[in-house]
């Protein structure tokens, strides 16, 4: 059971700390995270003079935060099931692979999304 004393600011201050640990863990040791924090870093500012429009400068932004929320999260998949075991389980790798095919997935939109801002 979470501790109950965690309420309030205290609980959102620790709940905050726990995220940078995952961002700063993530930076560490996922070299694809890097990458598209790299590409993130260079596109944001890229949207704001590229964007015509708050909702098109917006909707470009979101698709590259779209894109590290997935990897973080394919990343957790990776580490949970490496924890349970080095062994090749048909349901391990089963989930690392539709984990990857969500990354994906977010990558392909975000072009998607800058193609049709930048061009239609």
């Amino acid at each position: 059971m979470a501790n109950q004393n965690n309420t309030g600011m205290k609980r959102i201050w620790r709940a905050t700390g726990f995220s940078w640990n995952g961002l700063k863990a993530a930076f560490t040791h996922e070299a694809a995270f890097r990458q598209e924090l790299f590409a993130f870093v260079i596109l944001a500012p890229l949207a704001f003079y590229l964007g015509n429009t708050s909702l098109q400068i917006a909707v470009m932004i979101g698709s590259l935060f779209l894109v590290l929320i997935t990897e973080l999260l394919n990343s957790a998949i990776e580490a949970v099931v490496d924890r349970t075991g080095k062994e090749h389980h048909e349901l391990a790798g089963r989930a690392k692979d539709v984990a990857s095919a969500a990354v994906f997935l977010s990558l392909v939109n975000a072009v998607v999304v800058w193609i049709i801002i930048l061009i239609l």
